[in-house]
């Protein structure tokens, strides 16, 4: 039998996540994660019944709500 290991692409990997390692990682609910995955916040593929999420997917939208937040309609602090 083979090991499982991410899948390469160009000089970096793909890595894939379960809803509820998405969950653990925000520290939310598993469905709150369904939430963003379904209005599309959150980039997510449909494998078989259950849902992956690319580990970079979940930083950018972590990323992206964090300095949503602080930054001022201008750009600037």
């Amino acid at each position: 039998m083979s090991a499982v290991r991410p899948l390469t692409r160009g000089n970096f990997e793909v890595r894939f996540l379960t809803v509820a390692e998405v969950a653990s990682i925000m520290r939310v609910s598993k469905m709150t994660v369904y939430r963003l995955v379904h209005s599309g916040d959150l980039s997510a593929m449909r494998v078989g019944r259950s849902y992956r999420v690319p580990e970079r997917a979940v930083q950018e939208y972590l990323r992206e709500s964090y300095l949503g937040e602080t930054q001022s309609p201008t750009g600037t602090a």
